[in-house]
């Protein structure tokens, strides 16, 4: 495969969305969000018979936005070199499908996916880091024919035994001829991993996208994280992007949303 154009950055104010899947748009615009960074497995992507992925019919018109997440679905193994490398692709190419039609130009859509590249029992890691890297650039590559940005989310360890931090992602896509592409810094696989805030802004201008949550992946303001020291990390280390607050223990969106995104824009020094 050919490397396909990388899609266009442009600069703008850095926003505040929730993470949530299509069907709770009327949720996170009732909270005040600036934008729904949908989920793609199980959303706007859905499994048929036999397995196969297809993109989802007839869901209600929402916003484009401008980023989304969860790429890949567990069963999609994109670091067993057992599975062909189009069978990925193929898959890509209906999650890129699926993605497209409510993706603003040059969105960025998040491959963390920590069950989809845990290393197989009995594979050789050195292969199974070709492999995912192969299924890396396979992703941006097709990604990129529609104008999309794929980046790479480190995973804390309880998630994933590939690319657990900022710095090894950052190590990872240079050792593999992909140092172009860019990261997500989450504050929960930060903390979890416990890397330094030093490192957050030594790696921010690597970021092309800003993941958080409180303690225990409580909405922020429920916890004690350091959001702000976080956001500062990065805003001052010249990191623009956007945030999305990726939290699952939502009770109610409008309500609990809203006083979170409160909570994220007063910590952002990049708030408008």
């Amino acid at each position: 495969m050919t490397d396909a154009p990388a899609p266009t950055r442009t600069p703008c104010p850095p926003q505040h969305g929730i993470i949530a899947a299509h069907a709770r748009a009327e949720e996170v615009a009732a909270a005040s969000a600036d934008f729904l960074e949908q989920t793609v497995v199980g959303s706007l992507l859905l499994e048929g018979a036999g397995g196969t992925w297809a993109p989802a019919t007839g869901l209600a018109p929402v916003p484009r936005a401008p980023s989304f997440a969860i790429l890949f679905p567990g069963a999609v193994r994109v670091s067993d070199p057992a599975v062909p490398l189009e069978k990925t692709a193929d898959y890509l190419r209906g999650a890129v499908a699926a993605i497209a039609p409510w993706a603003r130009p040059g969105a960025t859509v998040v491959l963390g996916s920590g069950a989809s590249r845990r290393i197989p029992e009995g594979v050789d890691r050195a292969a199974a880091e070709r492999r995912f890297a192969d299924s890396v650039r396979t992703a941006r590559d097709l990604a990129a024919e529609h104008g999309l940005e794929v980046l790479l989310e480190p995973l804390h360890q309880g998630e994933t035994d590939l690319v657990n931090t900022l710095e090894q992602a950052a190590d990872f896509l240079d050792a593999h001829e992909l140092s172009g592409m860019r990261v997500v810094a989450d504050l929960f696989h930060v903390m979890l991993e416990r890397e330094s805030f030093e490192t957050v802004h030594r790696l921010a201008g690597r970021v092309g996208h800003i993941h958080v949550a409180d303690t225990d992946r409580r909405p922020p303001g429920q916890g004690d994280w350091p959001l702000g020291e976080f956001l500062t990390a990065l805003r001052d280390g010249g990191c623009a992007a956007h945030v999305s607050i990726e939290c699952f223990t939502w009770q109610d969106i409008p309500a609990e949303g809203r006083a979170a995104l409160e909570e994220v824009r007063a910590a952002d020094p990049a708030a408008s």
